[in-house]
């Protein structure tokens, strides 16, 4: 579950990498838009924006082997899910019982520092029947309670790195929004260290 385009790819983009390589059925389902990033671009309005974001996912995620058929984008309003978590939680719901048993699931953690990302950790909690564990993204670089770290070689974190430089929209190709956002280089070498980490959510 990642609340927007590029979450899938910060959080666990050699666990997919390696799963896939086992044969293992994996799915993406981006929760937000990702519209919210440059809203006063006049190059990149929403429409644009929503689509190359997509495109981003579809392309790290295809180089792992997770097909563009594996990916759901549920567009709900970037930055505003808050105001949507109801709707944030029957759709993670339907999604998650969809999925063949057994799941692994993975959320963002509940206290990441971006209040979509705790909404969509909220949202996953109240889905009974699924074995959920959680993953830090802001602030970057964060180790979570009681984590279990997944090793990266020196390839794979080479190229978890590029995969993310790969969301060009994220990383500074919008030059004409000042508000915009954009990954500073010391938050993707952050967000690219030398391992994965994953706790396991306890309780509901």
């Amino acid at each position: 579950m990642a609340p927007h385009a590029d979450d899938e790819t910060i959080a666990a983009y050699t666990l997919l990498s390696r799963l896939r390589r086992r044969g293992v059925l994996t799915r993406v389902i981006v929760v937000s838009d990702g519209a919210a990033s440059h809203p006063s671009s006049p190059m990149w309005p929403r429409d644009r924006l929503v689509r190359e974001r997509r495109r981003e996912t579809r392309r790290a995620m295809g180089r792992i082997g997770v097909h563009a058929a594996a990916i759901r984008f549920l567009d709900l309003p970037d930055s505003r899910l808050f105001d949507h978590a109801d709707a944030v939680r029957r759709h993670i719901g339907r999604a998650a019982r969809a999925l063949p048993a057994p799941v692994l699931a993975l959320t963002p953690s509940p206290s990441d520092a971006h209040p979509d990302h705790r909404v969509v950790a909220a949202a996953a909690r109240r889905q009974a029947g699924i074995a959920w564990w959680t993953y830090p993204v802001w602030p970057a670089g964060q180790r979570l309670h009681g984590a279990r770290s997944l090793p990266l070689s020196a390839q794979e974190r080479l190229a978890k790195r590029q995969a993310i430089r790969s969301y060009r929209t994220q990383c500074g190709r919008i030059t004409d929004d000042p508000s915009g956002f954009a990954m500073s280089p010391r938050q993707i070498a952050a967000f690219s260290r030398p391992q994965e980490v994953f706790a396991p959510r306890v309780g509901r």
